[in-house]
């Protein structure tokens, strides 16, 4: 009865936990090594992908995909910002 009432508990809080995440859990920062060095043309980037700081990490974080690859970006330098206002214009646009 004890291991019933666990698993129930247990799966409920998963259920909880899937739910405010949206099915995506982030346990650690997804960036460990960040790209602060020369600017990335905006022509090879095919998507930025923006993760918001939370509780998982105290930063928000940028990852750019490229054609070999994704990289991520110091969220904190101008370019980058720059970059990431102008891949808003640009999603903007296209819908």
């Amino acid at each position: 009865m004890k291991f019933t009432v666990a698993a129930l508990m247990s799966l409920i809080c998963t259920a909880a936990l899937l739910s405010t995440t949206e099915g995506q859990i982030y346990m650690r920062c997804q960036c460990i090594k960040t790209h602060s060095g020369s600017p990335i043309r905006i022509e090879r980037i095919l998507s930025l992908k923006v993760i918001p700081a939370g509780p998982h990490c105290k930063n928000e974080e940028i990852i750019a995909r490229m054609n070999r690859g994704q990289m991520c970006l110091d969220s904190k330098k101008d370019w980058v910002i720059s970059l990431k206002e102008e891949m808003n214009k640009k999603k903007l646009k296209s819908q």
